[in-house]
């Protein structure tokens, strides 16, 4: 990736929608090299999707919260696929230390978020967990 693929991502990071004779006006390039350069970079993985993000505010009553999920070795994969079956979990992370995986999850009350914290508990092979509620968000950077 050189500095054009770069500048390119850095571009699409601000607004993704930003039409090709846009970004190639800001680049300084030709409308076909951005095309180009889009498809390498998607073929190659570098971009998996575009997404929208909303400028909206979290929800007021939308309950946050980070959960550790310890698994036996053998069952982690099921444990895996288990856990993202479930809609309220946005994000599954695989991590170091005492805990295999870290789940984002989201419900509307306290009482929901009881019960997907039961129900992950009963998933096959998941022998712990630990989870805390998000309280507010102090920084939140794009990727």
């Amino acid at each position: 990736m050189d500095t054009l693929d770069q500048q390119l991502l850095q571009l699409l990071k601000v607004n993704a929608r930003l039409p090709v004779v846009k970004l190639a006006k800001a680049l300084g390039c030709a409308r076909s090299t951005v095309q180009l350069r889009l498809k390498a970079l998607e073929d190659s993985g570098t971009i998996h999707g575009y997404t929208v993000s909303s400028g909206q505010p979290r929800r007021a009553g939308h309950i946050e919260a980070l959960v550790l999920i310890a698994v036996d070795s053998r069952t982690e994969m099921d444990v895996v696929n288990a856990v993202s079956k479930r809609h309220e979990v946005s994000k599954l992370y695989s991590v170091s230390g005492r805990y295999d995986l870290c789940a984002l999850l989201g419900t509307e009350t306290t009482q929901e978020l009881d019960a997907v914290l039961d129900r992950i508990r009963e998933i096959k092979g998941v022998s712990d967990t630990f989870s805390t509620v998000i309280l507010s968000t102090k920084l939140d950077r794009p990727d």
